[in-house]
């Protein structure tokens, strides 16, 4: 049921794809736990996304990353997922994925994720920060996304989280790229460079300084970290009043 539904997804998306199956290309491995708030979301065990904590209990990530039915569990404290000496589970209390959300065309690909019981913040788990109402990043900034996504296209997904450095592009030249029907400049922003995400990457944060700036979404059908076709994240400074209502009402 799964396959049919992602090749019908393909059939509908015929430009791009999620990264949710996406890891680094060309990046490098990151310093062990130097992105405490980075967590694994995996099904009966195995990586299917990344996401960010935000709170001690609640976790951003992309919609496309929940079906509606599916079990995840949040990874937290990880650093090498073969490895689970420091890393621990937690189950999801809530699934909320934005009431608009929508797969064809791809808008407002963002999810927030109640955990069962509060992370123990110490050196290796933490938050991240959102940006500010009203603040945004210049185009041209060297920013930076993270991963346990495939190596390249078709490759195999890393045990290790891994890292890039990318830069942020000019809106109009997003919108040029993917053109109207794909990218929205409301909602989307997206970055170029040597490095870039891979399918099992989606749902990690565009990270901007100390700050998660967007939510890995979607790229190119046929390449990760595609030149012609750059990488795609939710901009999360669009979502602020809706981030913020959820945590009040579910607190």
């Amino acid at each position: 049921m799964m396959i049919i539904s992602l090749l019908l997804l393909a059939s509908l998306l015929p430009h791009l794809t999620f990264a949710a199956h996406v890891g680094i290309v060309n990046g490098r491995e990151a310093k062990p736990h130097s992105r405490p708030y980075m967590v694994s979301l995996q099904i009966f065990g195995q990586h299917k996304c990344g996401g960010f904590l935000i709170s001690n209990k609640f976790v951003l990530t992309a919609a496309h990353c929940w079906n509606g039915c599916q079990i995840l569990t949040v990874v937290v404290g990880a650093h090498d997922l073969s490895n689970s000496k420091i890393s621990y589970r937690i189950g999801v209390k809530n699934y909320i994925p934005h009431p608009d959300y929508k797969t064809s065309p791809v808008r407002n690909d963002i999810m927030l994720l109640k955990l069962q019981e509060r992370v123990k913040l110490n050196n290796f788990v933490n938050w991240i920060s959102l940006p500010k109402d009203g603040e945004d990043v210049n185009a041209n900034t060297v920013c930076s996304v993270a991963g346990w996504g495939q190596l390249w296209t078709d490759g195999p997904l890393s045990s290790c989280l891994m890292e890039a450095n990318v830069c942020l592009m000019n809106d109009k030249e997003c919108y040029e790229r993917w053109g109207d029907i794909d990218f929205s400049v409301s909602q989307m922003m997206c970055t170029h460079g040597h490095g870039g995400f891979c399918n099992g990457d989606s749902g990690g944060p565009l990270v901007c300084g100390d700050t998660a700036v967007g939510i890995v979404s979607f790229r190119h059908i046929d390449l990760c970290n595609s030149p012609e076709y750059p990488n795609v994240y939710t901009k999360i400074s669009a979502y602020l009043p809706w981030i913020h209502q959820i945590i009040r009402n579910l607190k």
